[in-house]
């Protein structure tokens, strides 16, 4: 099942009218040129038989119906986000995964790797066979116990905090001291916060861990104080759950759609910009099925030129997370939502 931000649409097509809608839609797609009727009496000639003035009234019809419209430099006709919308809830018929596709989404592999390679290296493929931008947030977890704490020096000043988290999560975190850190009392203090934090809860830790370093008898109070203002930064759980890994980002740039500079200048943002893409699954509602937004339906108005797939999956006790794809409003539905389905549904069936 395919959901959507809109209600269904109320709106009544005819046989004549769905196939020449279906037909602008997927011309459209293949080839980024606003359709003419000559060219789609052509493209129906073997299905239907019907004229070229014929098809130019029930154009008319569709654009009355704001399902197309025409740009002002052509007679042919475009689809509209609500003629797109149309198609997927309606008119596109479904293509299967490839027996090559399949072979290349089983690849992903789970031998010994942490949850962060896998998702990484399901986003990379996730680019390559759809040919748009994957995007791939990790597990997003309320509630998550801490295993250990490793700190590693990196120079005098600088030491690298890294958390190891349940679930094969691991938070990484530099602290810089306005002072020199000594290798022993690195050691010591480790050895201390380690015995303290093991098994406790993340969001716990932020507002206990002061106290708990209380206790400490360590010759170099600044360090300690160093790890007490550094609280929030090393047990966050923002950083945890707001994990994203992309890929494809050159897809889309190849795209007729991106010979325009700003068009570019905005994935590019996009991309480099995380927050925009956490904020906009943050904001959408939790789904159990296929989700479709398309231009305006996303709530963006940097993305209303875009259009996304969006699934859930789990990971069995790490939580549920989020799998998509971002592209023109021109996408390849039909193609790309069996694809993410069954990724998604892969990476579910992965830790169960």
């Amino acid at each position: 099942m395919i959901s959507n931000t809109l209600n269904n649409l109320d709106i009544n097509l005819n046989e004549r009218e769905r196939a020449i809608l279906r037909s602008i839609v997927n011309l459209y797609i293949a080839n980024a040129a606003p359709v003419g009727s000559r060219k789609l009496s052509k493209f129906l000639e073997h299905n239907l038989s019907i004229s070229s003035a014929t098809i130019r009234n029930v154009m008319g019809d569709l654009e009355e119906m704001e399902l197309v419209t025409h740009p002002h430099t052509s007679a042919g006709r475009i689809p509209t986000d609500k003629g797109y919308r149309f198609y997927v809830d309606y008119l596109m018929q479904m293509e299967r995964v490839s027996d090559q596709e399949q072979q290349v989404i089983n690849a992903i592999s789970d031998d010994g790797k942490d949850s962060d390679s896998i998702l990484k290296e399901t986003s990379k493929l996730l680019g390559i066979l759809s040919k748009y931008l994957a995007v791939v947030r990790i597990p997003t977890v309320k509630e998550i116990k801490v295993k250990k704490l490793e700190l590693i020096k990196l120079s005098s000043t600088h030491i690298l905090v890294v958390l190891a988290l349940e679930s094969n999560i691991v938070n990484t975190v530099t602290l810089e001291a306005r002072f020199e850190v000594e290798d022993s009392h690195l050691e010591q203090i480790s050895r201390a916060i380690n015995e303290r934090i093991a098994g406790r809860d993340l969001n716990e830790l932020r507002t206990s861990f002061p106290d708990m370093l209380a206790d400490i008898e360590l010759t170099e109070k600044p360090l300690i104080r160093l790890f007490v203002d550094s609280v929030d930064k090393i047990f966050n759980m923002k950083s945890v759950n707001n994990k994203l890994f992309t890929s494809g980002t050159q897809n889309l740039l190849e795209l007729p759609e991106f010979e325009d500079i700003a068009r570019v200048k905005s994935i590019i943002e996009l991309v480099e910009n995380e927050d925009i893409i956490i904020h906009l699954l943050d904001n959408m509602p939790e789904r159990n099925d296929m989700q479709v937004y398309i231009g305006a339906e996303i709530g963006d108005q940097q993305l209303s030129d875009y259009s996304m797939i969006i699934s859930n999956y789990s990971l069995g006790d790490s939580g549920s997370g989020t799998i998509g794809l971002i592209g023109p409003k021109r996408m390849q539905y039909n193609k790309m939502l069996p694809l993410v389905k069954i990724v998604s549904e892969l990476l579910s069936g992965k830790r169960e």
